[in-house]
């Protein structure tokens, strides 16, 4: 699971156009229709905490973990501005440890595409499971295989902007279903020269049935797919799908 670096300098910039306002209400919405209107909430793969500051917000208690000493770093910088009181924690998804459970789980922005194998993804839903209060709920989006071999597989995406530049090369490999990305980042320092740097990322493509079947590995119980900000259900050519599922094997008080 490669963890972003350099990348996380500009992060924020590139993702200027993203409605994370929206999203958040999507997300809340989704919440709240499983009666999770308040209480102490996971951002797994919180990166720059972009969305956990809105939630925060929103009235939750919320912890973001991620893997990326770069984007927490981000994110706790914005935290000092905002005043909000959020636990962020530098931990692996497939290994994360809380000190209670959560009412909610939530990832968004395709954070588990960065789970490589099936055999981790049951990892990572099994500690979901454990540190969800008895049927809590897990929110959590994914990029589809149509994204990923139609859309995106073979293209080359370019940005400038005032400071900093990018060149994301895709590469996806239809019997593995993983898409290579090869990011090359240009940012502008005070010299006004621009320093280069370089990484690679990897994310995996998961059926709607594979993550089914994963979840009721991992002893969760589906709950439903929505084709992303609907309540439709998930169509063939849908770039991002919203999945729930709720915890099992806990009784209640």
């Amino acid at each position: 699971m490669e963890a972003y670096t350099s990348f996380a300098r500009v992060y924020d910039t590139f993702m200027s156009d993203v409605p994370y306002q929206e999203w958040c209400g999507y997300v809340c919405g989704l919440l709240k229709e499983y009666g999770i209107a308040d209480g102490l909430v996971l951002d797994l793969g919180c990166g720059t905490g972009s969305l956990t500051e809105l939630l925060a917000k929103r009235g939750y208690d919320m912890i973001g973990i991620d893997l990326s000493v770069d984007m927490l770093e981000i994110a706790r910088e914005k935290q000092v501005r905002s005043g909000l009181d959020i636990l962020y924690l530098l931990q692996d998804m497939r290994e994360f440890e809380l000190y209670g459970t959560v009412r909610a789980v939530v990832s968004i922005c395709d954070s588990l595409n960065y789970v490589m194998s099936e055999k981790e993804m049951v990892q990572v839903f099994r500690l979901v499971n454990n540190y969800l209060d008895p049927e809590g709920i897990f929110v959590f989006d994914l990029n589809t295989v149509y994204k990923y071999q139609e859309l995106i597989g073979s293209a080359t995406i370019a940005e400038n902007r005032e400071n900093s530049s990018f060149i994301w090369e895709n590469m996806y490999y239809e019997e593995e279903r993983v898409n290579e990305y090869d990011l090359t980042i240009f940012q502008k320092e005070e010299s006004g020269l621009y320093r280069k740097y370089e990484e690679t990322h990897y994310q995996k493509a998961y059926s709607l049935n594979t993550v089914k079947k994963l979840l009721a590995e991992a002893g969760m119980q589906f709950v439903t797919a929505y084709q992303a900000f609907t309540k439709e259900p998930p169509g063939e050519k849908n770039e991002r799908i919203y999945i729930i599922a709720r915890e099992q094997g806990k009784e209640r008080k």
